[in-house]
């Protein structure tokens, strides 16, 4: 004979909801015992305050003897006088000063004679590519004419192999290159405005100084006439092969 189970009276029939119910239970009293915070209590001390008043000292008063305030100035009596105008008043008569189409300027005669004219030298400056007579080197006053550009040229270049300095400084500091020297040749003939441009300044005062020492020459002319001319040299630095 088999026995039969009773399912209201089995007893892991809710068995899962109580394991929840334990659960959440635990975990809350948990928690609480988590959160749960204690205090130091330290004994205080109630004294009693005792409050004085404050004693205000009295400011005494002190009467200033102030002196009584000036009397006011007395009234200043005018006395008018009438006086008789017997005297003649000259009326100031102010002419105009407009012109109008009748009045007529008498302009001054200027005869040509009297205009003095002043010749203005201009300084006209002319390359030297172009200008008519180049200037002269000292040397080349007696080369011909088509040949003076040549002979020009040939004395610059003896002129800067001659007073050619390398300079001590840019040889220790190993500096080379190239200078271009600029410079006018005045309606004079002197060197001017020199100007220069280069790798360095120590190379670029060493061929200024050179320039420098050109002698004066007999200055270019155009139709005739000394004029300014521009002109540029070229100056190579450069190291020796030992």
């Amino acid at each position: 004979m088999e026995t039969k189970k009773n399912p209201q009276v089995e007893i892991g029939r809710n068995s899962s909801l109580y394991f929840a119910l334990g659960l959440n239970i635990m975990l809350f009293i948990s928690w609480q015992l988590l959160e749960y915070k204690t205090y130091d209590k330290s004994e205080v001390s109630i004294d009693v305050v005792n409050m004085e008043a404050d004693l205000e000292d009295d400011i005494p008063i002190v009467k200033i003897n102030t002196p009584p305030p000036p009397p006011p100035p007395a009234a200043i009596q005018e006395s008018i006088q009438i006086v008789e105008n017997t005297e003649d008043v000259k009326e100031t008569v102010i002419q105009s000063t407009e012109t109008d189409q009748s009045d007529k300027i008498a302009a001054p005669i200027v005869s040509v004679e009297d205009v003095a004219v002043e010749e203005v030298e201009e300084d006209v400056e002319v390359p030297f590519s172009v200008i008519e007579d180049i200037p002269v080197f000292p040397g080349c006053e007696n080369v011909a004419k088509s040949q003076r550009r040549n002979c020009f040229q040939e004395k610059m270049d003896a002129h800067v192999r001659n007073n050619f300095n390398y300079p001590e400084a840019a040889l220790d500091l190993g500096i080379q290159g190239k200078v271009f020297v600029m410079f006018v040749i005045d309606s004079k003939g002197n060197v001017t405005g020199i100007r220069s441009r280069g790798p360095d300044k120590i190379l670029e005062k060493e061929a200024e100084r050179i320039i420098k020492l050109l002698p004066q020459m007999t200055p270019g002319k155009q139709r005739g006439k000394p004029v300014r001319v521009p002109y540029s040299v070229p100056i190579v630095f450069k190291f020796m092969a030992s």
